[in-house]
């Protein structure tokens, strides 16, 4: 069965308290389909954030002096600043227009997940859930409560990545598939038994689920990918896709 990246259609813009797997099911009963096992959804974090009330208007926010003299060194909004700082464990790096962190959930990355993207008002910003890997399970068995299917979800977001330009889709939360394929012990085409292969699936899917979200003017914030063989697991996380810090060449 070939793979298919369907884009979900005809979600509203989501506001907290937005029940996120009733808009699934609509969406696929507007274009004639029906959830089937093994299906992956994949969800932009920025509509997770809102269903679950995770947004903050700049308004309210009075920034520390740490955020006022990282704003003034970077060229960013204190009250951003301050944002990004209330949302991380540490600021990894930092240039002008630029502050890397790292996010109270371990994730390296700009901003630490604070989006201004695709979120409505002109102050407000909508940080990373509180808990992905969480919400990822909640949508997950409402889906299998309500259809009988069993299916995976993932909550993306856009990172840039090390040593390379441009930015990708990875995943910040997993719920129901292994996130990660070992490989290690089998052959490749001339027999070489591999040794290090462990394919980060997640992060394959939530890259190849950014070549239709956000791509129109539908502003399109979740896809399905059917036909890919996912592993089912109940032990699923997308922390198993942080590289330990002692493991890590390039902290």
């Amino acid at each position: 069965m070939p793979i298919q990246i369907i884009p979900l259609k005809g979600m509203p813009i989501i506001e907290p308290g937005d029940d996120l797997v009733a808009l699934t099911l609509d969406s696929l009963e507007s274009m004639g389909l029906s959830p089937e096992d093994k299906d992956v959804y994949v969800y932009s974090h920025v509509i997770v954030s809102r269903s679950e009330g995770k947004l903050v208007d700049l308004n309210d926010v009075e920034p520390s002096r740490t955020a006022i003299n990282f704003g003034e060194f970077t060229g960013k909004d204190p009250k951003i600043v301050e944002v990004v700082l209330r949302e991380s464990r540490a600021i990894r790096r930092m240039a002008p227009g630029v502050i890397i962190a790292e996010t109270k959930h371990g994730f390296v990355c700009a901003n630490a997940g604070v989006d201004k993207s695709n979120v409505p008002g002109e102050t407000v910003v909508a940080p990373l859930p509180d808990d992905p890997d969480m919400s990822a399970a909640t949508i997950r068995r409402g889906i299998k409560d309500r259809s009988g299917f069993d299916v995976g979800v993932i909550v993306c977001d856009t990172h840039g990545r090390a040593h390379r330009d441009g930015e990708i889709n990875v995943t910040i939360g997993a719920s129901g598939f292994e996130v990660i394929k070992d490989r290690r012990g089998e052959k490749d085409l001339f027999g070489y038994e591999l040794k290090v292969k462990r394919t980060a699936i997640a992060d394959e899917l939530a890259s190849a689920a950014e070549l239709v979200i956000g791509q129109s003017d539908e502003a399109i914030p979740a896809a399905l990918i059917r036909g890919y063989d996912i592993e089912f697991s109940e032990e699923s996380a997308a922390n198993q896709l942080i590289r330990p810090r002692d493991k890590d060449l390039f902290i």
